[in-house]
């Protein structure tokens, strides 16, 4: 998003059941804003592995204006609120016979036999896939050419793969038109012909595909424009499909869509995008979208409850925060106006990030953060390269009760080491890391790496 800072004091106000660019980041506890600040994210595609939801998305550069998209980003969150932010996986570069700087449009990734496979539309170019042996990549292209390309149209975009119980793999997708293929147990080829399904009433692109109590079931973002969340469900896995109605109605709240959806914990979410961290800046439009999460609940016939717009529906913590150990600093649940920069892109731990581009006033939120009998000391590891501020420990709000306060000077752009004792306070609480400048520096404080209490 654009380095500019909303420095406007009061509260987010809801206007028209929108929003106003008044103030850097209140709006989480007043509404179900879309989960990643720090960068534009879109067309969720989540994945529950080993207790842990891996959310991967597209990206769109801070400065566009259309579709302009390199890399494919990563998520994970245990918590469904506060998620750590790991990086970008894979990018165009990963595949050597596209030699062009745009389209890397929307993913999908999935688990078999320890292995992790990522496809991925290069608009105009056709699905390509690529596989890695960590869900954190790094991947790499094991065919050298587009998995799917029929040259004869641009339909092949948005790929949905699942494998059904008794091991069979299929990938759907398109737009405007949907197709499938049977995909092979090695995932990075199929068998059989591409086949072309009968229309979806009011399906447009964005298809996602799943299994649950034996009811096959496409959702997909809903004919454009505004689009929706619509569905279709099957007991077959090939079809019919047949038309059910929105899990999402149609909405001039937002422009596209795009679904994922998962169970995770006893519970059912539904992931899709919109603009809204980008209507924080401005009323005008640009390609800068953002993922939103909601809690869904299906009827006993499977059929799916209709959701209201995103900021209206529920998102609940499913587990508190441990703040007894090292915690990412690029791990939150609010953090409008702050930026995550690669530590080291070449590292082993090359997935971890810097909160970066750190202003006065502005602040980084923790969500359910349980202290339990409550916390002795902090310590965190930042760097700065001028005068530094302070990072005010507060509870609650950013304006609740301060249990310490950390000062950060001058380290020469080097990463260390700051402590501090803190007031001792118990149970669970939102944790709120205000920043604050001098007059000497205002803007670009410090870095941060990562922070831990003591007991």
């Amino acid at each position: 998003m654009k380095n500019v800072k909303l420095r406007m004091a009061g509260m987010l106000l809801l206007v028209s059941g929108g929003l106003s660019a008044q103030n850097t980041g209140s709006a989480q506890p007043e509404l179900n804003m879309p989960v990643i600040q720090t960068k534009y994210t879109a067309d969720p595609a989540p994945f529950v592995f080993n207790d842990t939801v891996y959310l991967y998305t597209t990206h769109d550069e801070d400065n566009a204006e259309g579709f302009l998209m390199k890399d494919w980003l990563l998520y994970t969150s245990t918590d469904m609120v506060n998620w750590q932010d790991r990086g970008a996986v894979a990018s165009l570069k990963d595949f050597k016979w596209y030699k062009g700087d745009n389209g890397a449009w929307a993913e999908c990734v999935v688990e078999r036999n320890g292995k992790w496979y990522m496809y991925c539309p290069i608009h105009g170019h056709g699905i390509g896939v690529l596989v890695a042996d960590s869900p954190y990549g790094p991947f790499k292209d094991p065919i050298g050419k587009p998995l799917v390309w029929q040259k004869e149209h641009w339909d092949d975009i948005d790929p949905s793969v699942f494998i059904d119980d008794d091991g069979q793999a299929y990938m759907y997708w398109g737009n405007p038109n949907l197709y499938y293929v049977k995909l092979n147990e090695d995932m990075i080829s199929y068998s059989g012909e591409i086949v072309k399904t009968p229309h979806i009433e009011d399906y447009q692109e964005g298809p996602w595909f799943y299994k649950r109590n034996g009811h096959y079931y496409l959702a997909f973002a809903s004919t454009c424009c505004p689009e929706g969340i619509g569905y279709a469900m099957s007991d077959s896995p090939t079809g019919p499909w047949v038309h059910k109605g929105h899990i999402m109605d149609h909405t001039p709240r937002t422009r596209g869509n795009h679904p994922g959806i998962i169970d995770y914990k006893g519970k059912s979410y539904c992931f899709g995008l919109n603009y809204d961290i980008f209507r924080l800046e401005t009323s005008r439009h640009a390609e800068r979208r953002s993922v939103s999460i909601a809690e869904m609940e299906y009827n006993a016939d499977g059929t799916i409850k209709e959701l209201p717009y995103f900021q209206d529906c529920k998102l609940e913590q499913i587990e508190n925060f441990n703040p007894y150990r090292k915690v990412e600093a690029e791990t939150m649940a609010w953090g409008y106006g702050l930026k995550t920069t690669p530590k080291n892109e070449w590292a082993k731990d090359r997935w971890n990030q810097l909160v970066t581009d750190i202003d006065d006033g502005e602040y980084l939120m923790v969500k359910g953060v349980d202290f339990g009998k409550g916390a002795s000391s902090f310590k965190v590891s930042a760097s700065c390269h001028l005068y530094g501020g302070t990072m005010e420990i507060r509870l609650d709000s950013a304006e609740g009760t301060c249990i310490g306060t950390v000062a950060i000077g001058n380290t020469k752009s080097a990463l260390q080491e700051f402590e501090t004792a803190v007031q001792k306070v118990g149970g669970v609480h939102d944790l709120y890391f205000v920043f604050k400048g001098g007059k000497r520096q205002q803007r670009n404080l410090f870095m941060l790496d990562w922070w831990e209490f003591k007991k």
